[in-house]
């Protein structure tokens, strides 16, 4: 069983820059693709982006692509996500999770259901 924890997130003004960071604990970390979600008040829980267990194949939301990147170093247990030109409607709670699935490939609905040892998020909120 792997347990994550989030942290990274605050307050920032719109057009900045925030990295998110995942750590993890449990052997099997490196074998294993992982994702990002977030959730808005009154949301349901949305796929952000995915990234490989190798980290050589990623995955987003059409609205995050070219301002988000997600990227993993194994050797920390550490999946990140760098957010920059940030906005407004990013404004959310952020998860990371393990994907179950375990096979990434471009088409492929994320769903949370998908997704399993949810950590407690980090919140991010951008001011206009």
């Amino acid at each position: 069983q792997v347990r994550l924890v989030e942290s990274g997130g605050g307050l920032v003004q719109a057009g900045g820059s925030l990295r998110l960071s995942c750590a993890a604990s449990g052997r099997t970390f490196s074998s294993n693709p992982m994702g990002w979600f977030r959730q808005a008040p009154g949301k349901e829980r949305e796929f952000v982006a995915a990234i490989s267990s190798s980290g050589g194949s990623s995955y987003y939301q059409d609205s995050v692509k070219g301002r988000f990147t997600i990227s993993r170093d194994n050797a920390k247990n550490t999946v990140y996500l760098q957010m920059n030109s940030l906005k407004p409607e990013d404004t959310a709670v952020y998860y990371c999770a393990v994907d179950r699935v375990r096979s990434l490939y471009s088409g492929r609905d994320f769903k949370p259901a998908d997704f399993g040892s949810w950590g407690q998020g980090t919140q991010v909120t951008v001011s206009s």
